[in-house]
């Protein structure tokens, strides 16, 4: 139930900006660490970045031959991965040229990409029922982390890079430890499986979003369900810890998104302004703003408001048990406040998209850019300049048309190479000469990128191969302790 006789106050999350560009649902948001930049991901196979800045327009960036289903910043914010339905990984620069390089990450439709804390790696999952490690520096491939017999939906590295989380569709939640690719723990789920995971900010705890409507919180130390909220009518697509780590947010296939309170162990607000199934939620850096995406192809970007008191003092550091309320039944509170912003978002009008395509002509610089900028992704975060007083009102676009900045389409054109293409977007049309020996290098790169990808693959069998034996192992043990 939602308390209707309480009026709004100012610790209510308030609609700040509403966006709209993309041709088909929202897949997923991800605030840029500087606070400047809002990316979305979509099934209309492009991604998009969204500029807070009064100059500055919105980039529609265009590769993937299908959808793409996540997006990801990298910790210095200076590039993007996307995965897409065609089974690519690409890296991204997020500025007008636009470059951007592609590799095959899995067999099978990728779902899910997420930075490593210190910026140096990647963990994908895919259909194909594997997750895997890669190295952004080269784009090299590291290890495969196996166990999962069904759809991977989700993978996630811990706050402080030392565990994996990730969900399937075989209706299990899985921790594993990225240096030795091996399982430390798996949740087993009875009525539903999870289709988002995510950490807890002080790393001891994990939520997920299930296909029966809840959300749970693990305490990934003691192995044991800490909360289970039953608020949805279903399925819940989405969940995302406020970094103080007091809030959870919620999105779901109901329309409505919901603010629990983990210190109360109780959904608080009930917020409204999409219609249809809203399918991404992401706070900021600072948690001062979120931002959600549905399937009405409309990105909403709130004032969170709720945490003012939670700024003042310092983000918690213990041990889960310590703040967060233990509830091992269904919690679902009638004192639960809603917010609807859909009568302000049908009030505003959108301008007209300006479309500007790019092409690429320049393979070997975006190359250069694309390793540049994986070399500023370093566990030394002090060196990043966070925009504190960063507030997208503030860097509204004015434009005639209406309140949204104008769009332009960036579209990465493609180059014959098979592995590790590498495709640009530059409006220098002047060519330069390439010597004799800058070909020869660049051949014996791809000879070079080719071999380590044969080797990555050795590795996966090997890998497999010895699951395998253990699984002939224990069924052997299995079959000894019943004759006896």
């Amino acid at each position: 139930m939602c308390d209707v006789n309480r009026k709004m106050s100012s610790d209510d999350p308030t609609l700040e900006r509403h966006f709209r560009g993309h041709r088909d649902s929202v897949t997923a948001l991800a605030f840029n660490p500087t606070m400047k930049q809002l990316a979305s991901s979509s099934l209309d196979s492009s991604i998009m970045v969204w500029n807070f800045r009064q100059m500055n327009r919105a980039f529609r960036f265009k590769a993937h031959k299908d959808g793409v289903m996540d997006i990801s910043f990298s910790p210095s914010g200076q590039l993007v991965a996307s995965v897409s339905r065609d089974r690519s990984v690409r890296l991204w620069v997020p500025t007008v040229q636009g470059e951007t390089g592609e590799f095959r990450a899995h067999t099978g439709a990728v779902r899910s990409i997420h930075f490593s804390p210190d910026g140096q790696r990647m963990v994908t999952a895919s259909d194909d029922k594997s997750v895997k490690i890669w190295g952004v520096s080269r784009r090299k491939f590291i290890s495969a982390l196996l166990g999962h017999n069904n759809w991977v939906r989700c993978a996630r590295f811990s706050p402080n890079g030392q565990l994996v989380a990730t969900c399937s569709d075989d209706k299990t939640v899985r921790l594993y430890d990225p240096n030795s690719s091996l399982c430390v723990h798996v949740f087993q789920e009875i009525k539903g499986s999870a289709l988002n995971v995510e950490f807890h900010p002080s790393g001891t705890c994990i939520g997920t979003a299930m296909t029966n409507n809840v959300v749970k919180v693990y305490d990934i130390r003691m192995h044991k369900l800490l909360q289970h909220y039953c608020s949805h009518d279903g399925a819940v697509n989405k969940i995302a810890f406020h970094p103080c780590g007091n809030y959870l947010l919620t999105a779901s296939c109901d329309s409505t998104m919901k603010v629990m309170d983990l210190l109360e162990g109780r959904p608080i607000y009930t917020l409204q302004g999409h219609e249809g199934s809203i399918t991404s939620v992401a706070f900021s850096a600072n948690g001062e703003y979120f931002a959600s995406g549905g399937a009405d192809q409309q990105i909403l970007v709130w004032k969170t408001n709720f945490d003012r008191q939670d700024l003042l003092r310092e983000f918690p550091q213990q041990s889960p048990q310590s703040y967060l309320k233990e509830a091992s039944s269904e919690i679902n509170s009638p004192d639960t406040f809603q917010v609807d912003a859909r009568k302000a978002i049908s009030d505003k009008s959108q301008p007209d998209i300006v479309e500007m395509a790019v092409e690429s002509k320049d393979s070997e610089k975006s190359n250069i850019l694309l390793d540049t900028a994986a070399n500023c992704n370093t566990s030394e975060t002090q060196g990043i300049v966070r925009d504190e007083n960063f507030n997208p009102n503030k860097y509204k676009a004015k434009d005639d048309h209406g309140d949204s900045p104008s769009l332009v389409t960036v579209r990465a054109k493609y180059s014959k190479q098979k592995h590790h293409s590498i495709h640009t977007s530059s409006s220098d049309s002047s060519k330069s000469h390439i010597s004799p020996n800058q070909s020869t290098d660049g051949d014996n790169s791809q000879v070079l990128t080719t071999l380590e990808n044969l080797c990555g693959q050795v590795e996966t069998l090997r890998q497999t191969v010895l699951l395998m034996e253990q699984r002939l192992t224990i069924l052997e043990d299995k079959v000894k302790d019943a004759s006896i």
